[in-house]
């Protein structure tokens, strides 16, 4: 029995040394709290590259006549490609069998051999594209395909970093709306992460023709949007801050 009454004496004890500590770490009542809040941030990025594909495809009954015809007006692409001052890079390299649904046969029939090799050139003036357009108008086998305007890496990397502490601050703005009804405000930033990031640039519908034909519709297709509309930038986070 006095072992018991022992134990429970113990355990008394350190309830009320418990409930001492907690009065002095409250003070006057207001308790330090977090409170957990979004924040959004949305922008926009001009676009200062412009980039076209090029995509040479050949047909041939013999696989290695394919694959010769192909290569040799890609060379002859890129060699002068090469000369210009743009980035190019390679986007495919295929090579198989193309067929087609014969109705009368009721069955597919071979049509030789497809090679399809393509590259995309972006530069930062529409003129070079242009440039590049009309050398090579009206080759047969080549083609181009989504001619469009973009925003690069170097030009995109601090507006997103910028809207990041805007997104940052639009949360502390929401903590300092909701943490005012309690009469406090929202303190240091304890913790933030992203929830998301989004850069929607704007992209014509992919089309295949000839580059006499593409080179004709430059100056339409940028006048008709691709200079006037940016790239729409958002991102979006979760902020936590301690409430004063």
């Amino acid at each position: 029995m006095k072992k018991n009454l022992l134990l429970i004496g113990s355990v008394v004890v350190v309830a009320v040394t418990v409930a001492l500590a907690c009065n002095c770490f409250t003070g006057s009542g207001k308790n330090l709290r977090m409170i957990s809040v979004s924040g959004e941030c949305l922008t926009s990025a001009p676009k200062d590259r412009t980039a076209i594909t090029l995509r040479v495809r050949t047909l041939d009954k013999s696989a290695a006549i394919s694959m010769k015809q192909a290569t040799d007006k890609i060379t002859e692409i890129t060699n002068f490609v090469k000369t210009q001052d743009v980035k190019m890079q390679t986007t495919q390299f295929d090579s198989y069998e193309k067929t087609e649904w014969d109705n009368k046969l009721q069955k597919s029939i071979s049509l030789g051999i497809e090679t399809a090799i393509a590259v995309e050139v972006s530069a930062d003036k529409i003129e070079k594209i242009e440039t590049i357009l009309n050398k090579f108008a009206g080759i047969e086998d080549v083609f181009s395909e989504n001619l469009r305007m973009f925003t690069s890496d170097a030009t995109l990397k601090p507006i997103m970093e910028k809207c990041l502490g805007a997104a940052v601050e639009n949360a502390r703005e929401r903590a300092n709306a909701i943490a005012a009804g309690d009469g406090r405000k929202a303190g240091k930033l304890v913790s933030v992460e992203y929830t998301n990031a989004n850069v929607n640039t704007f992209r014509p519908q992919n089309f295949a023709r000839s580059i006499k034909a593409e080179a004709a519709s430059v100056e339409l297709d940028v006048g008709g949007g691709l200079v006037s509309k940016d790239t729409d930038v958002s991102v979006s986070v979760n902020a936590v801050f301690e409430i004063r």
